[in-house]
């Protein structure tokens, strides 16, 4: 943890408590007591516990569902796991009841369907997009050009927010290439608290079944990352990469 730079703009909505997470492991504390310590009581009815907790051959969703607890190991994915629960408990929370209901109805198969795939994709490397119409359809089409450069300006009128554990865990070491699953917000405001809302009302296993993500290179974003200010930044087709087929609808 102490490679985390609470200073990246990604870690903005994370930074005060995840900071606090971090102080408290970094005098010996485990995960899951740091997360408890520092959340908010009633915020997401969970506790966070130690992965031994979880009975061998229980699935881990199941396991939160019916106990409201959270088995977290030591280490950033399931920090960064708590942080999301403790930032974004209705989201979570229905992410949780969404893949509760396709095991009832599938069962656990060695490979998961549409919605439990898309489920983890949004648990994983989500990130919540409120921007002007143009953005968006840039965006979708993979117009980067457009998109980072041409619509410069318009950034100032979008909120990015990432909500991903893996995601956030793996931008603890930035690389050009680490992108997010892009999905579009509509909540009445860029408040944590409204977008949770609107997520955990918006979210439904049929809509996640059909991957309604755009793709987005995290550091392309401006004033996110210094080197992009160079228009060539974006020239690299290994990471902003042309559209093969049809893209996410300019929604």
């Amino acid at each position: 943890m102490d490679a985390i730079d609470w200073r990246a703009p990604w870690l903005a909505p994370y930074a005060q408590v995840g900071r606090r997470v971090a102080a408290s492991v970094a005098t010996g504390t485990s995960v899951p007591d740091a997360l408890n310590a520092c959340a908010t009581p009633g915020a997401a009815a969970l506790r966070f516990v130690p992965q031994s907790d979880l009975p061998p051959g229980e699935a881990y969703e199941r396991y939160i569902f019916n106990s409201g607890c959270c088995p977290s190991r030591e280490g950033l994915h399931d920090f960064f796991n708590g942080l999301a629960w403790l930032r974004f408990p209705l989201t979570k929370r229905r992410l949780n009841q969404l893949h509760v209901a396709q095991m009832a109805h599938t069962g656990i198969q060695p490979v998961r369907g549409p919605a439990r795939d898309g489920l983890t994709v949004f648990d994983e490397n989500a990130a919540f997009l409120q921007a002007p119409d143009a953005l968006w359809a840039a965006l979708a089409a993979k117009d980067w050009c457009r998109l980072f450069v041409d619509l410069r300006p318009l950034w100032r009128e979008a909120h990015l927010v990432l909500f991903g554990h893996a995601l956030l865990e793996k931008l603890v070491y930035p690389r050009k290439p680490i992108t997010a699953h892009v999905y579009r917000s509509q909540a009445a405001s860029n408040s944590i608290a409204d977008m949770d809302d609107w997520m955990a009302a918006d979210l439904s296993a049929e809509k996640l079944s059909g991957k309604p993500f755009a793709h987005l290179p995290v550091l392309g974003v401006p004033s996110w990352w210094a080197a992009n200010e160079d228009p060539t930044f974006y020239a690299d087709a290994s990471v902003f990469r042309r559209p093969k087929t049809a893209t996410v609808a300019a929604i």
